[in-house]
């Protein structure tokens, strides 16, 4: 039966630590186990960084909102997986995201001392996390150097895929219908008809101030 600790072994940021290593840490370094029920509020948006908080079983949600609070953003993330490394470090380290339980999850915490002064030994550690960041920054770089479309309905999937976390799963837009066109910088009638056209072709759904992607994979082309 997998425990806890193989499932943090899965994660990016322990891999290719030796047992005796892993093991070291385990005696070293303070883990924090919390259980959490389905809806409860894991991580608000804007609070400090203080750890390193791995969700190691269950589904949580990640929302979150424009500077002005003109659209939200919620995806769907599933076990096991890092919830924001780079917030723990730099100018802002603040969380930009609400973490929500989907489902029943159990999370685990490292404080951020423990992290400088004992996992920032291992020289594994310190290269998968070096990795992580700059993977994230590389891939937010050559998002925003994509060549430009003029075809209303690659804006709208650009405007979607520049907005998640991960391509994979489901995702929802809140967001009125005139505020995304005034993004997209056209009218509300054509974008209207866009999204019809997207969700004709079985790539989004339309609600009430909402868009409803199953599957944003499927919108890159």
């Amino acid at each position: 039966m997998e425990t806890m600790f193989d499932t943090l072994l899965q994660l990016p940021l322990f891999q290719g630590l030796c047992h005796e290593d892993f093991t070291s840490i385990l005696d070293k370094v303070k883990l924090h186990f919390i259980k959490h029920k389905a809806g409860e509020t894991i991580i608000e948006s804007g609070s400090p960084c203080t750890q390193l908080r791995f969700l190691l079983k269950g589904e949580v949600s990640i929302v979150t909102n424009s500077k002005e609070n003109i659209y939200t953003v919620i995806e769907q993330m599933e076990a096991p997986y890092l919830i924001e490394p780079q917030s723990l470090f730099g100018m802002n380290t603040n969380y930009n995201s609400s973490y929500i339980a989907h489902t029943e999850a159990h999370t685990v915490s490292i404080n951020k001392v423990f992290v400088l002064s004992d996992l920032f030994k291992y020289e594994i550690f310190r290269l998968n996390y070096m990795n992580i960041v700059s993977n994230r920054a590389q891939n937010l770089y050559s998002r925003l150097w994509e060549e430009p479309t003029q075809d209303l309905k690659s804006k709208i999937i650009r405007f979607v895929l520049l907005h998640c976390e991960k391509t994979q799963g489901e995702k929802i837009f809140k967001v009125k219908m005139d505020d995304l066109a005034r993004y997209l910088d056209d009218t509300r009638l054509n974008t209207s008809k866009a999204l019809n056209e997207l969700q004709d072709s079985g790539l989004l759904e339309l609600r009430r101030k909402e868009i409803l992607i199953p599957d944003a994979q499927k919108l890159i082309i």
